[in-house]
């Protein structure tokens, strides 16, 4: 399956998914909050947030207890509460109130896993990175691209079969794709430009 080819044909049917903020620090609260969640859930979050606590100043002063009222429902908000101090806090104290750029920085901060690492990275940074979420996940495991179901292991299926310099492009067009055309519950396979490789669709609608 080529990719670049699968990347075309995604772009000529949905745009890109345009991330609500683009400093470092927001990208990374957000992210943060994401886990579990839906992208309207956080962004709603995230734009109460940083009303009242606008930079990383004055979050790392805040008390867990004041963000727990403030970015609920998003999920698991009261451990995520815990996370955002503290990491606020860490970029305060140990890199002079900026956000880590590389990878094993960025694990070391609370909350943070490898797809809001990417996301920063590509996002808020300008280096080169593929975070998968549940949309990338979904995609590649309906699309045959992979057989795992850890995204650890897509990420790396999915580096080795897409040009670096296409890194980037992965997320913000799969997870439009994935809300808009090939969502969890009853994909539109009909109008799906991929569905002659997409496994899922032999194995489901194809065969019928």
């Amino acid at each position: 399956m080529d990719m670049d080819l699968i990347l075309d044909r995604i772009e000529g049917m949905v745009a890109p998914h345009i991330a609500i903020w683009d400093d470092p620090f927001r990208i990374l609260i957000t992210g943060i909050m994401s886990t579990r969640t839906k992208d309207e859930v956080t962004d709603r979050a995230s734009l109460r947030l940083f009303c009242e606590y606008p930079t990383v100043q004055k979050l790392a002063k805040a008390s867990p207890r004041e963000i727990e009222k403030i970015i609920k429902p998003v999920g698991f908000y009261k451990n995520k509460s815990k996370d955002i101090v503290s990491t606020s806090r860490i970029i305060m104290t140990e890199h002079e109130g900026k956000v880590p750029t590389t990878m094993k920085k960025l694990l070391e901060l609370p909350g943070v896993g490898r797809k809001v690492a990417n996301i920063v990275l590509s996002e808020g940074v300008g280096k080169d990175g593929l975070a998968v979420d549940t949309h990338v996940q979904r995609i590649s495991f309906r699309l045959g691209i992979t057989n795992s179901e850890k995204p650890e292991e897509t990420e790396r299926i999915l580096k080795r079969r897409i040009k670096r310099d296409r890194w980037n492009e992965v997320n913000s067009y799969f997870v439009e794709f994935g809300k808009k055309i090939c969502k969890p519950v009853h994909p539109l396979c009909d109008i799906c430009k991929l569905k002659e490789d997409c496994k899922y669709w032999r194995e489901n609608e194809g065969s019928n």
